[in-house]
């Protein structure tokens, strides 16, 4: 993964990326990259930040009114969602004494610079499916989301 001083924000143009501003312009002329030379990228279109705090405010939600969550915190209750309804987890086979290779799951960072804007919100789209399908089956996911949305709006 790149460091931050490495990273250089591009927009889309009409076939092409440009520099997004006179700071990503600068960088690469420091670089010596020339019209025509051959670049590796790892392209990834940047959270907003006013959506980064919807799926904490979804973790929120479900602690407010689902008694399933009651206690928690919005954190704990997120990674619990990830985890029961096996939304952006990552599979682990591990080694047990006396039961050989079993497989785990974890469920993965929703950070600010761990997943990009399409990933989040498919996250969290799943993350309200789920919520619908096992816990609120009396608010479509739809719902939830706009309640979770609601939430971002008033802490604003």
């Amino acid at each position: 993964m790149a460091s931050k001083d490495n990273v250089i924000y591009l927009r889309v143009s009409k076939g092409a990326l440009v520099p997004a501003d006179s700071y990503a312009e600068t960088k690469l002329r420091e670089r010596n990259y020339r019209v025509g030379d051959l670049l590796k990228a790892d392209l990834k279109k940047p959270r907003n930040p006013r959506f980064n705090r919807l799926v904490h405010r979804i973790g929120q939600l479900v602690v407010s009114n689902l008694d399933a969550f009651s206690g928690m915190d919005a954190h704990k209750a997120l990674k619990r969602l990830q985890l029961e309804g096996n939304i952006a987890c990552d599979e682990l086979a591990i080694s047990m004494p006396g039961l050989g290779m079993v497989t785990v799951k974890q469920a993965q960072s929703l950070s600010f610079e761990s997943m990009d804007e399409g990933e989040y919100h498919e996250v969290a789209r799943s993350i309200c499916r789920y919520i619908s399908e096992r816990y609120w089956p009396s608010a479509s996911p739809e719902a939830i989301e706009a309640m979770a949305e609601a939430f971002i709006q008033e802490a604003a």
